[in-house]
């Protein structure tokens, strides 16, 4: 007999999260487990409902609210529960009090277990009343999955989780669908002439993924066109900052695509300048890819990106630095070669999809006090 686990994001875009959430439901074991989604009824998450249909999973649309007047939600939330009765809630958390209301609410439908994953940390103690949220609210997870050392260190020791209900469990990708080859035509689309370099970046246009140092490094690198891939509430300050810096004839917002194995394969260089991460998905995509990466230091990227041996690793906020280093992959081929062959073996070898899905089935059968075979 199948057991249900019902996952539950209240996100209203698609990005790194959404992706890995997409990633745990095709790849279930459904000999084993029946998963289902509730997310946010919202535009932004359309992407991720379509596709947790496609792999046929049932979906339920709720306006999951996050501000304190969500509270009014929970007997929603409590009915929709009962009925899907599941064995195992699955939370994904993109800061520590995400989908705090279904967390309680699961506690108030007796779901048997309750897991947590958290994608980013966010820092909640400077606020009281954010530190007792997160009291309340923790109190109700049995197991949290960080999804880097770094992540479940500061669960550890900036929240205060107790070592035993934190595991770390690493993003991961379908490595298989990153095989495609360099594509001329798209090079030459994007470019002008396919022997110009691209240097390419797949993220949220959002202040924490550090694009306007990207553009500031641009200066510096009159030979290659900048291709940012994503969209948000920062595109129309980034458009403005190209053309005030004169790179803007050199810079390609794309918006959000969905050919991210042939924009990777068809790119010289994979940047991406954040200031903060949990464990991000698009160095992953990168590495499977063998494209060459040039990544801020962040303790978290660091775990994916080995500096000098995967990739090149910067300060965070340093054009300086990201013109740098782009530079020296676009000159050094032998080098971007390294690079490329290390990068496509580490993440075949530890950020695997069948890994992170036999860790994570493991958790819930640990919580449930159920012995694996």
């Amino acid at each position: 007999m199948t057991r249900t686990v019902v996952h539950v994001s209240d996100s209203r875009q698609f990005g790194g999260t959404e992706q890995v959430i997409l990633e745990l439901l095709a790849g279930t074991d459904r000999s084993a487990w029946t998963p289902a989604l509730i997310h946010q009824d919202d535009a932004g998450a359309r992407t991720l409902a379509i596709g947790a249909r496609a792999v046929g999973v049932p979906c339920v649309a709720l306006q999951l609210r996050t501000g304190r007047h969500g509270i009014v939600q929970i007997p929603q939330l409590v009915s929709t529960l009962r009925a899907l009765r599941p064995h195992v809630i699955h939370a994904h958390l993109t800061d520590p009090l995400s989908c705090k209301f279904a967390l309680i609410a699961a506690a108030l439908a007796r779901v048997p277990a309750v897991v947590a994953t958290v994608q980013l940390f966010m820092d909640v103690t400077h606020a009281r009343g954010r530190r007792v949220q997160h009291r309340v609210v923790s109190a109700t997870v049995d197991r949290y999955l960080a999804v880097s050392q770094f992540v479940a260190s500061q669960l550890r020791e900036r929240l205060h989780v107790p070592a035993h209900k934190v595991r770390v469990v690493h993003n991961a990708i379908a490595v298989e669908r990153f095989g495609d080859r360099p594509d001329d035509g798209l090079r030459r689309e994007l470019t002008g002439d396919a022997r110009r370099a691209i240097v390419l970046t797949v993220a949220r246009l959002d202040v924490q993924k550090g694009h306007r140092y990207l553009l500031e490094a641009a200066v510096a690198l009159p030979e290659a066109i900048f291709v940012l891939v994503g969209d948000g509430i920062e595109r129309a300050a980034l458009e403005t900052q190209a053309h005030e810096l004169g790179v803007a004839s050199r810079v390609r917002f794309l918006g959000e695509r969905h050919d991210i194995a042939r924009l990777l394969a068809s790119a010289d260089v994979f940047v991406l300048p954040s200031l903060y991460e949990g464990l991000p998905v698009t160095v992953l995509e990168a590495m499977a890819a063998g494209t060459p990466i040039v990544a801020t230091a962040l303790d978290s990227t660091s775990e994916a990106v080995v500096n000098g041996a995967t990739g090149i690793l910067v300060p965070p906020a340093n054009p300086t630095a990201l013109s740098a280093a782009i530079r020296r992959i676009l000159i050094e081929h032998d080098l971007a070669a390294r690079f490329s062959a290390a990068g496509r073996a580490r993440v075949a070898t530890r950020f695997s999809r069948s890994a992170m899905i036999s860790a994570v089935e493991a958790v819930y059968d640990e919580v449930l006090h159920v012995a694996r075979p």
